[in-house]
């Protein structure tokens, strides 16, 4: 899942990026709010944390634009200002979710799962293509109701197909969603990936597709996605 961290606190930027990226989450960080509006603006992120207190623009003057965009991206506030009229505004203006400072590590990342699973209306405990299944809690895969070794790399790759099974997925979205803008990478990095979990699907009806001009497809035999 790719994160956008507003934050001009550098050490506590620095701190959330390693202690998220650990949990699997793909952060991309942002000191200003302008910076952070033109990169919500031309690029797709699961979430967004966001500071009220930016210089460039404010975190609510971000929020206010990124709404009047109908940009629906789930926004989490984190903000030491917590008072009942920074509350109710930011809800207002239409954050998704607001925890103050000092806050604790596991509620940040429950609230950030808990976004993201709303935001794409999945409730759901797991997501199926075919013989393939995601638990959405345990962050397990299983195919043909055996659990499959992934590398975290291809555990994210696998995440982002499944959530989107039947949908064809450009390389440079599943390289934005793997890996961060400071690690040197190129499209091979995901050629490179998606031959590793082929061989690890080879026995089964589950497949990822290459369709030339668009990227890969996850697919499960029947051409059917399912939650449960």
């Amino acid at each position: 899942m790719r994160i956008l961290l507003v934050e001009d606190e550098s050490e506590l930027a620095t701190w959330l990026i390693k202690a998220l990226e650990q949990s699997d989450f793909v952060v991309e960080w942002s000191n200003d709010g302008l910076v952070a509006e033109k990169m919500l603006a031309i690029e797709e992120f699961d979430a967004v944390i966001l500071d009220l207190g930016l210089p460039g623009k404010s975190g609510h003057g971000v929020l206010s634009h990124l709404r009047a965009a109908d940009n629906r991206v789930p926004v989490m506030i984190l903000t030491a200002r917590d008072t009942l009229h920074e509350r109710v505004s930011s809800l207002n203006e239409g954050a998704d979710d607001f925890l103050p400072k000092p806050f604790a590590l596991a509620e940040l990342e429950a609230r950030l799962h808990a976004l993201i699973r709303r935001s794409r209306g999945r409730e759901h405990s797991r997501l199926i293509c075919g013989s393939l299944v995601l638990d959405a809690g345990t962050k397990l895969f299983k195919l043909d109701n055996m659990p499959i070794a992934l590398t975290p790399r291809e555990h994210a790759m696998l995440s982002t197909l499944i959530h989107r099974a039947g949908e064809p997925i450009s390389k440079q979205l599943l390289l934005d969603r793997i890996f961060t803008h400071h690690e040197e990478v190129n499209l091979e990095a995901i050629e490179v990936l998606v031959y590793r979990l082929r061989k690890k699907l080879a026995n089964s009806a589950v497949r990822i597709v290459t369709m030339r001009g668009f990227g890969y497809c996850l697919e499960g035999g029947d051409d059917s996605r399912e939650y449960a």
